[in-house]
């Protein structure tokens, strides 16, 4: 994945902005900060580029598009906000959903002109008009960073910074762990892109007990560290009682399992737990129906569809990439709803009870007893599940992201529990609260990553330099 591009192995003593972390957020820092005329350096700890930005499903919610345009979506800045403080429940920090949506179509802009391709614009959680825009994470970020290595920023892989190194109460660079001892990187300035702590067992069972039960995944990396060394510093955090998981992973391992998941109930799926009962609106975000899926009687629940739901199978965007879990085995297929049920091993005639309910309400035009008005957001009609073949995908809740963290103003500086900014400390993406809020929109995290990501790495190439060179 690294082919190309500017990977360096010996640790420089002096840089212009030290960026922390190879997923979407840092790779936006760096090229901004290249762009703004810094000597800009990547530090990740890991051996590959990516962090949880290649393990999502590479969706970014942007309003005003092109590709909108093409599919005759029509959609605006005041709606992106007004879906972003409702799905946040009002308790994000509206200064920072401000900024999102400021600069969400300049980043679009920006993104696309380094050539990133975005391909069919989708529905998904939390947006009352289809604003999920797909593509290749990997290529993403290669593009990125090759992008910001003609402009002489340099990557170094392997590389884990220990801790944030402050004199005269600003940062001043970081204790990178070598083989041989510490090493000391001097910087005018630092970027956490270090992501969430979703592969933190201790930090989730600290700030998320309720995850006890959740399937793990994310970024190798993603341990906590930006959020360690912030709050060594006093950074403030912000966010933690809304930890969530995501709904719709496979329920066990699985060599095809790409961490993402699917969400056949945005197209037409039904969820059910052991007793073969729905237990959701089904059109609720991800977020909250993975919560409600990790209160059902032995967690593992099933995603129930007929062949209409199938039909609408996208390979582009692997949360709809129904045909590729079937082809992969991770489907149950049946002819009928009640072989289906034997097949999953649900008490005899509840699954056909609960479709029979759920197909009768439709074609009667009765309200949903779980109140599902919608399929996504507020996209979409539900319709009866009465085509076969018929199909069950076991899904569980997974902890891919923790959208909660460090405390950041506008400027993305992080700041302090007394809200002061830690002078030269910015952050983006992942590490980052606030923004989310109670719940969470599909598209914002990687969205976010781009958009805050490129605003971190411009201010804080506009630090001035206190090194002498």
């Amino acid at each position: 994945m690294t082919a190309g591009l500017p990977v360096e192995h010996e640790l420089p003593d002096r840089v212009g902005v030290l960026v922390l972390g190879s997923g979407l957020a840092g790779c936006a820092a760096l090229l901004a900060a290249a762009e703004a005329g810094q000597y800009a350096v990547m530090l990740e700890k890991t051996g590959d580029i990516g962090g949880s930005t290649v393990r999502s499903a590479g969706l970014s919610a942007f309003a005003g598009t092109r590709e909108q345009l093409a599919q005759g979506i029509g959609d605006s800045v005041e709606l992106l906000k007004k879906d972003l403080m409702e799905t946040g429940r009002h308790v994000c920090d509206e200064a920072l959903v401000d900024l999102y949506c400021a600069h969400q179509l300049e980043t679009y802009e920006w993104l696309t002109g380094h050539g990133v391709e975005y391909g069919e614009v989708h529905a998904a959680s939390g947006q009352s008009v289809p604003r999920s825009h797909p593509t290749d994470t990997t290529g993403m970020l290669v593009r990125l960073l090759q992008a910001a290595g003609r402009l002489g920023a340099r990557l170094l892989l392997d590389t884990a910074a220990e801790r944030l190194v402050r004199d005269d109460g600003r940062v001043v660079g970081v204790d990178v762990r070598t083989a041989g001892g510490t090493h000391r990187i001097l910087a005018d300035a630092v970027v956490l892109a270090t992501g969430g702590f979703a592969r933190s067992p201790e930090l989730l069972d600290r700030f998320a007990p309720q995850m006890r039960h959740a399937l793990i995944a994310g970024g190798d990396g993603c341990t906590g560290d930006g959020l360690l060394m912030g709050w060594q510093l006093g950074a403030g955090v912000v966010d933690t009682p809304y930890v969530k998981g995501t709904y719709g992973i496979f329920h066990e391992p699985h060599p095809d399992e790409d961490g993402t998941g699917i969400l056949a109930v945005y197209k037409g799926a039904i969820a059910v737990n052991r007793d073969g009962r729905r237990f959701v609106d089904e059109s609720l975000p991800y977020k909250e129906i993975g919560d409600a899926a990790l209160a059902q009687p032995g967690v593992t629940t099933w995603q129930v569809f007929d062949a209409q739901v199938m039909a609408q199978s996208n390979d582009e965007v692997p949360i709809y990439e129904f045909a590729g879990r079937s082809r992969a085995g991770m489907l149950l297929e049946a002819d009928s709803v009640d072989e289906l049920e034997q097949r999953i091993g649900l008490p005899a005639g509840a699954l056909v009870a609960t479709v029979h309910d759920y197909n009768g309400r439709i074609a009667a035009g009765e309200p949903d007893d779980l109140g599902r008005a919608h399929l996504s957001g507020g996209v979409g009609r539900p319709f009866p599940l009465e085509q076969p073949p018929f199909y069950a995908h076991p899904s569980g809740t997974v902890v891919l992201a923790t959208y909660c963290g460090l405390t950041v103003d506008t400027r993305l500086r992080v700041l302090d529990v007394y809200g002061e900014p830690i002078e030269r400390l910015y952050a983006a993406g992942e590490v980052i609260g606030g923004f989310h809020g109670g719940g969470y929109m599909t598209g914002t995290s990687i969205g976010k990553s781009g958009i805050f990501g490129r605003l971190a790495g411009t201010h804080a190439a506009a630090e001035e330099s206190e090194l002498e060179w």
